[in-house]
């Protein structure tokens, strides 16, 4: 195995495990560092397929414009605490409308 070969398999796994750390985190901000994190690297895996374009479009588009854009709105939630920008599972809505708890609608 060549030294090139083992940093591609390296990339790949890495893209596998932010992927599915992204997909499985409930805190929001951790979800969002780790979507810039995964396009930076997504742009990484497209140089090595030859494909710069791609690559700088990813890096541009999926890290340099929608990360921050996503950081500014979670930003402007105006939440405070850290547990009230965790995404609400299917269970806490039950938990909470079992207890009669009633939830402020925004939009």
């Amino acid at each position: 195995m060549t030294l090139i070969m083992l940093f591609d398999i390296l990339l790949v796994a890495t893209l596998l495990w932010l992927a599915w750390r992204l997909l499985a985190t409930e805190d929001i901000f951790k979800a969002v560092v780790l979507f810039i994190s995964f396009g930076l690297l997504m742009a990484l895996a497209w140089v090595r397929m030859r494909a710069p374009d791609v690559a700088l479009a990813e890096a541009a588009l999926g890290a340099g414009l929608t990360g921050p854009l996503f950081l500014s709105a979670l930003r402007r939630m105006e939440r405070i605490r850290k547990e009230e920008r965790r995404v609400d599972t299917d269970e806490d809505r039950d938990d909470d409308v079992k207890a009669g708890n009633k939830r402020k609608e925004t939009i």
